[in-house]
């Protein structure tokens, strides 16, 4: 003979102590997405330092293209003179061809620099992640500006704001967590329980309920615990051992761009008065030639010598703010 039977229960679970192993894995995981978010700003600061090289490096390519183009038109000019003097015999006919090479050889530098500077432009594109961009001018910034900073105060915001270091204490952090949690594996919980049912044969169904607590303590698990934190105790030991590497990367960069920066800076005032020097012979040049008392050859070299001072002008500049850029980098400065 068979009987129908009914039944409803609800069941609750609550913990109600686990001697902080609650609050310990809920520290490693904060701990562990501040890591994340230190290392999504270390790559941003890389991001950030490569459209500085790409910005800086499409400025002087536009400075290097406009010398080249300004060569060209004194090259046409010392062309057209030579022209005029072989014309009415002042000349020899070696002062045209000279000029002529002269301004064809100007020309092939012009290309040069005109593709380098649409190989800057893509490229600083690419660093800002435009694929398709429109046409646009940058502001021209390549000027000195002494940046002031010295090297232990640079040292000291490298290791205060270095995201990449900043996320290896935060990894210390939860390793030291992940041991705490590992030790507390040997201690017990205590979970509470709470029961309410209905059941019976017939409607309405009798109800019932009860409460209670269970303590659970692991006697012997096979020594994981012991495994988990000597694995963990392993795993802050490699984290404390990236952080020394680290920091002496870190003192090796902040010196190298320290130094780059010092360099750099003394080779502006040398490069500008060379571009002062090379300016007054070229005029000179120039002068003795329209004159009738100079020749080809030397207005050639000067105006070569004036085309490279302008070269090495603008590289100083663009050395200088690159080095303040590595050194920026280096600080973990935004």
């Amino acid at each position: 003979k068979s009987y129908d039977a009914y039944g409803i229960s609800l069941n609750l679970q609550q913990l109600i102590f686990d001697f902080g192993k609650t609050w310990d894995q809920t520290k490693i995981q904060n701990y562990n997405r501040q890591a994340s978010d230190y290392q999504l700003q270390s790559t941003i600061n890389e991001i950030t330092f490569g459209v500085k090289q790409a910005y800086y490096g499409v400025l002087v390519a536009k400075r290097n293209m406009d010398v080249a183009q300004e060569s060209v038109d004194s090259c046409q000019k010392h062309l057209d003179q030579a022209m005029g003097f072989y014309q009415v015999g002042t000349r020899a006919k070696f002062d045209v061809t000279k000029a002529e090479v002269d301004l064809s050889n100007a020309k092939l530098k012009l290309i040069q620099a005109q593709n380098s500077y649409r190989v800057a432009m893509v490229t600083l594109n690419n660093a800002m992640g435009l694929v398709e961009a429109p046409e646009y001018t940058l502001e021209d910034n390549l000027s000195y500006q002494k940046y002031e900073v010295g090297f232990e105060e640079a040292l000291k915001q490298a290791y205060n704001n270095r995201p990449d270091l900043l996320a290896l204490l935060s990894q210390e952090k939860a390793a030291k967590k992940s041991v705490e949690l590992a030790g507390l594996g040997y201690l017990p919980t205590l979970t509470g329980n709470a029961d309410y049912k209905w059941q019976g044969q017939e409607f309405p169904l009798a109800d019932s309920w009860d409460v209670g607590a269970v303590l659970s303590w692991p006697l012997f698990n096979g020594f994981l615990t012991k495994n988990q934190v000597d694995e963990n105790k392993y795993n802050l030991n490699v984290v404390k051992a990236n952080q020394a590497l680290l920091k002496q990367s870190i003192l090796l960069e902040v010196r190298q761009a320290f130094l780059n920066l010092q360099a750099a800076e003394e080779g502006i005032p040398y490069a500008q008065l060379v571009v002062k020097q090379a300016q007054e012979n070229l005029d000179l040049a120039n002068g003795r030639y329209a004159a009738g008392i100079g020749n080809p050859v030397e207005l050639s070299d000067a105006e070569l010598a004036y085309s490279n001072a302008k070269y090495a002008e603008s590289q100083a500049l663009y050395n200088y703010k690159i080095a303040q850029a590595s050194l920026e980098k280096a600080m973990g400065v935004k």
